[in-house]
Formats: structure tokens, sequence, C-alpha cells
């Protein structure tokens, strides 16, 4: 009788220590699964948020380009150019800009680069050198803004 007790106590001992065994698993497991997505995450926002910076930074430049170009002439081949080269680098800038919605759920990260688009698209509509310093200036200053903005996310 002894040895029968001493079987089941064995046996439940060993089920014991596999259920918990298993339990402590799925719960490292599950941990690992969580730490891997959101060090994914964090990469992904950060080569994002770099990208849009770059990508909003070339087209300022090339809004200015493309301002400069109109005081040439509208008809003139280099006008023509820059307006093209602004409107290609403002659909990069575009496409980089709703990346950057689909990763971050933080308003002020949205609005920040937003801003930063907005204030960019604005800076070929000058009317003389003095507005389209300003422009440029506020186009700057919004994508010097979206930085600080969008940093604590990639850490």
């Amino acid at each position: 009788m002894v040895a029968m007790w001493t079987s089941v106590v064995a046996v439940g001992g060993t089920l014991m220590g596999a259920v918990i065994t298993h339990l402590f698993q799925r719960l490292a497991a599950t941990r690992s699964e969580r730490f891997a997505r959101s060090e994914a995450l964090r990469q992904e926002r950060t080569a994002v948020y770099g990208s849009f910076a770059a990508a909003v930074e070339d087209y300022r430049h090339g809004q200015a380009g493309r301002w400069y170009r109109m005081r040439e002439g509208r008809a003139a081949e280099a006008y023509i150019g820059a307006r093209d080269e602004a409107h290609r680098l403002r659909t990069a800038t575009r496409h980089v800009l709703y990346r950057v919605k689909l990763l971050t759920d933080d308003q002020e990260v949205i609005l920040a680069a937003e801003q930063a688009y907005r204030c960019t698209r604005d800076v070929s509509t000058a009317q003389d050198q003095a507005g389209h310093d300003a422009l440029d200036a506020a186009a700057r200053q919004a994508i010097e803004e979206f930085i600080p903005r969008a940093a604590p996310l990639t850490r």
C-alpha cells in the first residue's frame, strides 16, 4: 500500500512539475513574442520617421527650386522641370506621410508630420523673396519640430 502511495505522489509531482513548466514556458514565449513585436515596430518607426524627415526636406528643397525657377518665367524649360520634380517629391513625401500615419496612434506625431508637409507645400506660393524666406523658414522649423515629437516612439 505504501508503494502505491509513493507511486501516486511521484506521478502527481511529475504531472504538477510538467504543468508548471508548461505555464512558465508559455509566459516566457508570450513575453518574448511581445518584445520581438515591439522591437520590430520600434525599428520600423525609426526607419519611417527618418525617411519622412528626409523626404520632406527634399520636398522643401524642390519647392524652393520651383519658386526660384518660376521667377525666370512659367514657360521656361527650367521651371517646367523644377515643377515636375517638385510634384514627384510631393508624391514621395505623401507616401512616407501615409506610412507615418499607419505606424502611430500618437496624434501629436501625426499633426507634426502633417504640419511639416503643409508648410513645405506652401513654400512655392510666396509672392516675393521675403515671403519665400519666411515660408521656407517655417517649413524648416516644422520639420525640426517633427523630430522631437516622433523620437520618443523610437526608444
